[in-house]
């Protein structure tokens, strides 16, 4: 299994914060394909059909590089769930395609899609999704077992010590806090080394200490680690731990800033309705 350390990325300081044109959306690349950790291609989903039919993403087209943290927002029913499932494989496009590395997901069989998003993509959910009958350790390894693949022991206690939950390896769900249940997630997101890391508003239950704390989590994830996440959010202040932020709004992209602050971003979001 190979090292999730990879060379650390400079964070901007926020001052050095610029905002792209408001319709300008992530480049796809013509070469180069495998440092893109996920593409979608003129991806569209509908919901329904005839009358009924509703297009939750209208041709969309976006690539995120490996290495990156990108954050996802739009107001509610702009498609940014649609967007992320799609981008996770655990949703299937009605046209376009959706690539993960230089493997397109779109066309796979579920048997092949369920080995994929296992061993490749990381995944943490507002709701941390933990079995209260196991340990931190246990929870953690789950992926593991379930795929019937041997615990590289060194590598699980970097995993932990990186989310700052090495002294409590044995203890249950139900004796941390939430941002501590939210941290073991992020560790069970990062045992199988994914290629990418999918975050579904994770900070969303968390009050504010603890939302900061899983937040400079992700951000080490990505500067110390070498891991790509992409997260969908509604919080601006979330947003602007990501280097860049991609806004949707009717199913398209409505534009990106990088290197965001959060009042950028609240603003950018205040004005989607005017695009």
């Amino acid at each position: 299994m190979r090292s999730l350390r990879g060379p650390s990325r400079r964070r901007v300081p926020q001052a050095e914060t610029a905002a792209t044109d408001p319709l300008d959306t992530p480049s796809v690349p013509t070469s180069g394909t495998s440092s893109y950790a996920v593409r979608l291609e003129s991806v569209s989903k509908e919901y329904g059909s005839g009358k009924n039919a509703v297009r939750a993403l209208d041709a969309v087209t976006a690539a995120f590089p490996r290495g990156t943290f990108t954050a996802v927002m739009g107001p509610s029913g702009s498609g940014k769930s649609t967007f992320l499932n799609c981008a996770a494989g655990l949703d299937r496009p009605t046209s376009g395609r959706v690539m993960l590395g230089d493997t397109e997901l779109s066309g796979r069989p579920e048997s092949e899609l369920t080995e994929l998003r296992r061993d490749r993509i990381g995944f943490v959910f507002q709701a941390y999704n933990l079995l209260g009958a196991l340990t931190v350790e246990q929870n953690v390894t789950l992926p593991l077992r379930l795929a019937d693949r041997k615990t590289d022991q060194g590598f699980l206690r970097e995993v932990l010590t990186a989310v700052g939950l090495g002294e409590h390896v044995k203890r249950r769900p139900g004796e941390l806090s939430g941002g501590q249940q939210q941290r073991v997630a992020v560790a069970r997101a990062l045992i199988t080394n994914p290629e990418v890391v999918v975050a579904d508003e994770p900070t969303g239950a968390l009050d504010t200490r603890s939302s900061k704390r899983v937040l400079e989590l992700l951000r080490h994830v990505v500067d110390g680690m070498g891991q790509t996440v992409l997260m969908v959010t509604h919080d601006p202040v979330a947003a602007s731990f990501a280097d860049s932020v991609v806004f949707l709004a009717d199913g398209r992209i409505a534009g990106e800033l990088t290197r965001p602050t959060a009042e950028q971003v609240a603003s950018r979001m205040t004005h989607l309705g005017e695009w």
